[in-house]
């Protein structure tokens, strides 16, 4: 089996898992009163990851040379991917979901960024195809990320505006910065 394939399916599985990690923090905040907004627009987050995992299975020959620079700089976004989803907890989903008690995640590497997740999944999405050479992939699902991007953190900017007005602490919990 070639290297592509090992490494794509590794992402594929990684995406499963998170999917599933995702959907039950998902329940558990909802039951405890959370509230999602945007749900509209997740299927789009959803159709942009697969079409991108798929484009690259289909379009990317199996025996395309990877560039190791690029594959490291991969790897070492999906450990910080892991602290994302490790400084958020319980409180990480794939969806925009507010809490009402719960303070903004201040820790790990929300101490540097407001959006960390959002830059390592752009990163992620450009780096990926780049290593096999598939530069139009990374150029086209890059376009399409900072779109979807860019209107998710204009919802999460009116949802924190509502609740500050509600709340001093500027609560929300389980966004997917």
């Amino acid at each position: 089996m070639s290297l592509f394939y090992i490494v794509i399916g590794f992402v594929v599985l990684q995406r499963l898992g998170e999917l599933g990690l995702a959907a039950r923090n998902t329940r558990a905040l909802r039951a405890a009163g959370a509230i999602e907004f945007d749900h509209s627009g997740y299927p789009l987050f959803v159709l942009l990851h697969g079409a991108w995992l798929v484009s690259q299975a289909v379009l990317i020959p199996a025996s395309a040379i990877p560039s190791w620079p690029l594959l490291t700089v991969f790897a070492a976004l999906q450990a910080a991917r892991i602290w994302v989803i490790a400084s958020l907890g319980r409180n990480w989903t794939t969806r925009i979901i507010v809490s009402s008690d719960t303070p903004l995640v201040r820790t790990g590497p929300y101490r540097f960024l407001r959006h960390p997740n959002y830059l390592i999944v752009a990163a992620e999405i450009a780096v990926l195809p780049l290593a096999f050479g598939a530069v139009g992939i990374a150029l086209v699902f890059s376009v399409g990320n900072l779109v979807l991007v860019v209107r998710r953190v204009r919802i999460e900017g009116r949802t924190r505006a509502l609740r500050a007005r509600e709340e001093p602490d500027d609560a929300i919990a389980g966004t997917s910065r």
